[in-house]
């Protein structure tokens, strides 16, 4: 446990999380994470398939407890309605649940 807390991920992963933070809020400042019709970006639940993978990936590296905190970190940057679209973009991606 850090001073901060529980350590959300390895050192070595610092930058790549950045990143994928950045990217995700991005995408839903331009794009959204959920899309009316699928096709394009978005898979058949109209899900945009590159927040799924960064997801996943999120998952990989640090599990739920790091999800949640890149959440509150999006929510915080692309406000609450693209948040509120990022929960369920992420449905079943690791142990995420909307």
């Amino acid at each position: 446990m850090g001073i901060f807390g529980p350590k959300l991920f390895q050192a070595r992963d610092k930058v790549e999380v950045n990143r994928l933070v950045d990217e995700l809020i991005r995408i839903g400042i331009k794009e959204d994470y959920l899309s009316e019709h699928p096709g394009g970006g978005y898979n058949l639940q109209c899900r945009h398939i590159r927040t799924r993978e960064i997801g996943q990936r999120l998952s990989d590296i640090g599990g739920l407890p790091l999800m949640i905190w890149v959440y509150d970190r999006v929510r915080k940057k692309a406000g609450k309605v693209p948040a509120s679209h990022l929960e369920y973009a992420w449905q079943d991606v690791g142990t995420w649940s909307a």
